[in-house]
């Protein structure tokens, strides 16, 4: 039996695996202000580098080779220390993939919800 968490506890992935919060992303069809296009992924993101809540509105084409779920759920991301011990055993929702210099990403599933692991290099952090 899984050990259920107390109101003042942590989740498990904070308390015991160390990972930090980082943002929530939430797709949606509206253009934002101030948004920022990133070719290589077919999407829009705006509110990342400004909002204080670390909420990020992401925006994608209609070819956007992203996961259907991603397009769809909101997802919350956690930086890790090292990405690969981070995904092993994980539903991986595709490859591992560098949004923008210095930064590895990973999306994974749990319980039909998209979670997004961040791998910083030292020199982005």
């Amino acid at each position: 039996m899984q050990h259920k968490r107390l109101d003042n506890e942590p989740p498990y992935a904070i308390a015991k695996k160390g990972w930090r919060y980082h943002h929530v992303g939430i797709p949606t069809t509206i253009s934002h202000p101030n948004e920022k296009y990133l070719s290589h992924l077919k999407i829009y993101v705006s509110g990342f580098d400004t909002s204080p809540y670390g909420v990020e509105w992401m925006r994608f084409e209609a070819d956007c080779p992203i996961s259907e779920l991603i397009r769809t759920v909101p997802h919350v991301a956690f930086e890790v220390d090292d990405l690969e011990v981070a995904v092993q055993g994980q539903t991986m929702l595709g490859e591992i993939s560098s949004p923008s210099e210095g930064v590895r990403v990973a999306m994974i599933a749990d319980n039909g919800v998209p979670i997004e692991l961040l791998e910083f290099h030292e020199s982005t952090k």
